[in-house]
């Protein structure tokens, strides 16, 4: 007999459970003002929920330097937002209250973020690594959001069917890895519209409950 019922509840982390787009804005601003640049709005939020790969090739367009090393650049950003990492990172609006009732639940969960692992580690300072039960961070994947791979690695991860996951996102980037995964979604627009996107789309974190996530999945 095949097992029906929400099986685990997969987390993005930037603009999902934290507030830290707005730290990596300032980073990026940076970086442009340091080439003797000022990066778009447009461009800025063309980068939200990508891969820093794809950041620093809109950066370098909106700047028409093409020339510059997108490594070199994404290092200096990385570095940079690990300074205000360790400052203190901010829940979102309802994360921490819908964290805890998952895992009053017994529901597992996973941290799933195109964020790379040294950064994601600070952030965990204020998550909670108990709080997760596996963890896929950018680096440690073969292809970033849109790409499914990181939802395919956390249901891997948890030993679970990724149709029988629910993923919460807050950008089309990472609706899109999740939809692609299989995974139910849904999704809590922050810094960007979200436009048409497959999956529940709602206004806050505190709009969702543990009945919500098993009634997307289909009952127990």
């Amino acid at each position: 007999m095949t097992e029906s019922g929400l099986a685990a509840v997969l987390f993005d982390m930037d603009g999902t459970l934290i507030d830290t787009e707005k730290v990596w804005e300032v980073a990026i601003r940076e970086l442009a003002g340091s080439y003797g640049g000022t990066l778009s709005d447009e461009a800025r939020a063309a980068m939200l929920g990508t891969s820093s790969e794809e950041t620093m090739r809109l950066l370098h367009a909106d700047l028409d330097q093409p020339w510059r090393d997108p490594d070199e650049g994404a290092a200096w950003i990385n570095s940079r937002v690990e300074e205000l990492f360790h400052a203190g990172v901010e829940w979102r609006p309802g994360a921490r209250e819908l964290l805890a009732a998952v895992r009053a639940a017994g529901l597992p969960t996973a941290l799933v973020t195109n964020t790379g692992r040294s950064l994601v580690d600070i952030a965990l300072r204020t998550l909670g690594p108990e709080n997760f039960d596996a963890v896929v961070c950018g680096d440690e994947v073969d292809h970033a959001k849109p790409h499914p791979g990181h939802y395919l690695a956390a249901a891997r991860a948890l030993g679970v069917d990724p149709t029988r996951c629910v993923a919460i996102e807050d950008s089309p980037t990472g609706v899109a890895s999740a939809t692609a995964a299989g995974c139910a979604v849904i999704a809590i627009p922050h810094e960007t519209p979200l436009g048409e996107v497959s999956g529940l789309v709602l206004a806050s974190l505190h709009d969702v409950d543990v009945a919500t996530l098993r009634n997307l999945v289909g009952a127990l």
